[in-house]
């Protein structure tokens, strides 16, 4: 483990080679000089228009992802104080699935400005129904029950998700593309529209730190401390669904980079949430990347779609980490 504030210079470091990798690398060869020049002297040459209108945009939309999932990962486990909570145990990535499914069924929409509003309301009720099935009853709305919420509402959502697009043809194959996860359909402006979103949740999730650190303590010792555990949880999925949200809808559903990347965090530097946050984004946007330009290169000049290849690396790294139990407790 590394001293926790060395820990995030050193991921800063290795997302920046990450970032560098991703605009590099590719179908089409781009030099240095090549690279530099598409971003910053663009002039229209055919490495130009690869580097600003495809690596470009396909970088931003792996970095605000990656960071998206890797921070609502982080937030979901310490709401439920369980290591294998996600986005997905809440039912966002579900929800979010629904709604981006329903609005191409019901409109034929294919932009991802559309896929980014679809997802995030999708999101937002998904886990207000989680909140509400696991509040009821005695107890409230203890980690449990959230999580075992959210397993029934992601499988109900994710078998209407089959059913609608077995009743369309046109659907099943737009939807069969989505959802592998990719950032080929990535722009500039799609990714604009997200930031909103992705700063919104980032702010809730900075918010919550100290109150995360006193949840992890159980929900007396966080009275104790000042901090209302339901206010807590009630905020964090709002930063969850914002964040996961938004990264489904602009990436699809990818699979353990929000479930591994809080993991690595801890590993690096505790379990402090002032440095697992941060270090959660970071690590998370770094095997977006990574995995994205893995899928470029490994049986080119085809692709490997992102959530492909980010389950092939995320699965076993997890299943390792678990057997070695490497990874701190909660």
């Amino acid at each position: 483990m590394l001293p926790a504030p060395m820990a995030l210079p050193c991921a800063v470091v290795v997302l920046v080679a990450a970032t560098v990798l991703s605009l590099k690398v590719g179908g089409a060869a781009v030099s240095w000089r090549a690279l530099a020049d598409g971003l910053v002297r663009f002039s229209g040459t055919e490495s130009d228009l690869v580097v600003r209108h495809v690596r470009l945009p396909r970088t931003l939309a792996g970095l605000a992802a990656g960071a998206a999932l890797g921070v609502a990962g982080c937030v979901a486990q310490g709401l439920t104080r369980n290591p294998l909570a996600g986005p997905g145990t809440l039912g966002v990535n579900a929800g979010a699935s629904f709604a981006i499914v329903a609005v191409m069924l019901a409109f034929g929409a294919e932009d991802l400005g559309a896929y980014v509003w679809a997802g995030f309301a999708g999101g937002a009720v998904a886990a207000l129904a989680v909140y509400a099935i696991g509040a009821t009853g005695r107890g409230g709305a203890s980690p449990v029950k959230l999580a075992m919420a959210g397993a029934a509402v992601s499988a109900l959502l994710l078998a209407m998700v089959n059913a609608l697009v077995l009743l369309d043809h046109d659907l099943f194959a737009r939807f069969r593309f989505w959802t592998i996860g990719s950032l080929t359909r990535a722009d500039l402006a799609t990714v604009g529209q997200a930031v909103p979103f992705l700063a919104a949740g980032l702010l809730v999730a900075v918010v919550l730190i100290r109150r995360l650190d006193a949840l992890a303590l159980g929900d007396d010792t966080a009275r104790s401390l000042g901090a209302r555990p339901t206010v807590v949880r009630v905020t964090g999925l709002v930063a969850v669904v914002v964040l996961a949200g938004t990264a489904v809808a602009l990436a699809g559903p990818v699979a353990f980079v929000g479930l591994v990347a809080p993991h690595v965090a801890r590993g690096l530097a505790g379990t402090a949430h002032r440095w697992v946050l941060p270090l959660s984004g970071l690590v998370a946007a770094t095997v977006a990347l990574l995995a994205d330009v893995a899928g470029r290169v490994l049986i080119a000049p085809e692709e490997i779609q992102l959530g492909i290849t980010a389950a092939l690396v995320g699965g076993p790294f997890f299943l390792h980490l678990v057997r070695t139990r490497k990874v701190p407790a909660l």
